[in-house]
């Protein structure tokens, strides 16, 4: 079975229902055609829908790497960080779909979904971001929380939650829901003894207001309850001043960063680079400053002072582990300065480096438009006519001595020398024709024309080849096209001895021994066939039998000229 019978079935699966049956078969699409993206998305659409979500995310993922302008991936991308309950990637994820589609519904209402639940007020649900970023991180700090999330279904649990927030009273009845809503508050397990409780705890804990615990109900002949002791008042965690330190650093740094992006928007890129010294004189970590700085400084021209700047916030990003993309675009800066220094070489090579770090299509598009200017350069820096004619004479030599694929090789590296000398494209062909490669001495004749139409060598190769093929009709008005250019007469022997052979050849063709096997042949000729079935030439070749001097006037049509030279040239119609 081939990649695309396996992605029919994995889609009437997915269709049906049944998606752990269309995994199996994208997945075997995917062994056959691992480059084909559709199938990575397919198949992250079948994970979302079994809430497999992080293998979800992983095909999403290389959807997108190997499609980059297909906005579908990033939707696949958005379902699953959605599906995970990280809001603010998702939110992302469908807002680089829309840069690629802006137009997209289906973006732009998942995006709205999104935001909705981020932006949605606390007191409509209590729960709703319950189960959040912030709340699994507290959780997992607290030993007998985090070790529930170990136990079987209890995730499951709670990425129906983060989906669902309305689905929290299907889980209320479990103790171990119970114990992590609590520790996601960062509250004491056993201050909530039903859902009730849980969700006064909840509501006090989103709008930041104390919460006291129920008085515990009386019971009938209750056992004495052991004298509590006084509950120890938490000792305040210490303040992380290197961290506070930091955040000042980094708030100074912005405002200094936003003057700089304000003053680029005014072109004014002289002081904006100043600012934006200022900004990373405050914050050494703040990379995003110098690819802003690169920026300013490649509009101004200074394209040397782009290049030092990006290499140093590549080297600084190394050293932090800064974002990926702020080192791809430092990467791309120094591909764009080198474009602008017409240094193709280090732009594609840059330009590479920048994709290797985050593939995007804009880089993608400017690195294929410098392969294409470097292949123009390096093919306008080997090109020498005279060198091109030294070529040209070696292969006359080589031709002369029989020699074809060795003539071919001077020619075409003629050709590479000068690519406008029609000659060298006529001689190559001779040398096809030669070595009967008959397609490739066609190019290279339609090539010598283009070049020049007066081009009379040319045209009688071309005559040449159809009369090899046994299109004698066809080589016959190629002559005479031959002759009506040339006006001063200096092939005419070449050109009336190639019409010569060409009437020879219809004349063996049409001959009575022959008739047989001319009949056979022309039965087996899918051309012949359609022009005899065609019920137009079936009048006009009855008339013409009735009346023969009718095909002087049909050979004026020339739709019907050409049929009724396939005709002729297959022996259907004999010429007296």
């Amino acid at each position: 079975m081939t990649a695309e019978d396996f992605k029919t079935r994995g889609n009437q699966a997915f269709s049906a229902g049944d998606f752990e049956e269309a995994i199996k078969h994208f997945s075997s699409a995917i062994e056959l055609d691992p480059t084909n993206h559709v199938l990575y998305s397919n198949r992250s659409a079948s994970q979302t829908s079994l809430k497999n979500f992080e293998e979800a995310l992983k095909d999403a993922k290389k959807t997108i790497e190997l499609k980059p302008d297909w906005p579908r991936g990033y939707s696949r991308q958005g379902a699953a960080l959605h599906g995970l309950g990280d809001l603010v990637e998702a939110a992302d994820a469908y807002k680089a779909g829309l840069k690629v589609d802006p137009e997209n519904a289906g973006l732009k209402k998942a995006l709205q979904e999104v935001e909705k639940a981020m932006d949605g007020p606390a007191g409509e649900n209590p729960f709703a971001n319950m189960f959040g970023p912030d709340g699994i991180a507290k959780i997992m700090s607290n030993p007998k929380s985090a070790q529930l999330l170990q136990q079987p279904g209890v995730m499951a649990m709670i990425q129906d939650i983060q989906a669902n927030p309305q689905n929290m009273n299907m889980y209320m009845q479990d103790p171990r829901i119970m114990q992590l809503m609590m520790a996601a508050m960062g509250l004491d397990a056993t201050v909530a003894n039903n859902a009730q409780d849980a969700a006064e705890a909840a509501s006090a804990a989103a709008n930041d207001t104390a919460y006291t615990p129920p008085a515990p109900r009386e019971r009938s002949e209750a056992p004495p309850q052991p004298k509590q002791q006084p509950k120890r008042e938490p000792t305040p965690e210490p303040v992380d001043e290197a961290a506070k330190e930091q955040q000042e650093k980094r708030a100074a740094s912005d405002a200094e960063k936003a003057t700089g992006n304000t003053l680029y928007k005014q072109r004014k890129f002289a002081e904006a680079v100043e600012h934006y010294d200022k900004a990373f004189e405050l914050d050494s970590t703040n990379i995003a400053v110098l690819t802003n700085k690169a920026a300013a400084q490649f509009e101004a021209g200074e394209y040397d002072a782009t290049i030092k700047t990006c290499e140093d916030a590549v080297d600084r990003g190394r050293e932090i582990r800064a974002d990926y993309k702020i080192i791809a675009k430092a990467f791309g800066r120094i591909a764009n300065s080198y474009m602008k220094k017409e240094d193709l070489t280090n732009a594609i090579k840059f330009f590479e480096k920048s994709l290797t770090e985050h593939r995007t299509p804009d880089i993608l598009a400017k690195l294929k438009e410098a392969e294409k200017l470097r292949a123009v350069q390096e093919k306008e820096a080997y090109r020498d006519p005279a060198l091109a004619d030294a070529a040209r004479e070696l292969g006359n030599d080589y031709f002369k001595k029989s020699n074809w694929p060795e003539a071919v090789k001077q020619y075409t590296e003629a050709i590479k020398r000068n690519d406008a000398d029609p000659k060298n494209y006529s001689n190559r062909a001779a040398c096809y024709i030669k070595l009967m490669a008959f397609p490739e001495a066609e190019k290279d004749c339609d090539a010598a024309l283009k070049l020049d139409p007066a081009f009379i060598k040319a045209y009688i190769r071309k005559a040449a080849i159809l009369f090899a093929k046994r299109d004698y009709m066809k080589s016959i008005d190629m002559c005479n096209e031959a002759k009506e250019k040339d006006v001063e007469a200096k092939h005419t022997n070449e050109i009336d001895q190639q019409i010569m052979k060409c009437y020879a050849g219809l004349n063996e063709v049409q001959s009575g021994g022959n008739r047989e096997e001319t009949l056979k042949r022309a039965q087996d000729d899918p051309e012949v066939q359609r022009v005899l079935a065609d019920p137009v030439m079936q009048s006009i070749l009855k008339q013409m039998q009735e009346d023969p001097r009718a095909a002087q006037d049909h050979m004026k049509n020339p739709s019907v000229a050409a049929k009724i030279r396939i005709l002729v040239n297959a022996g259907i119609i004999q010429m007296r």
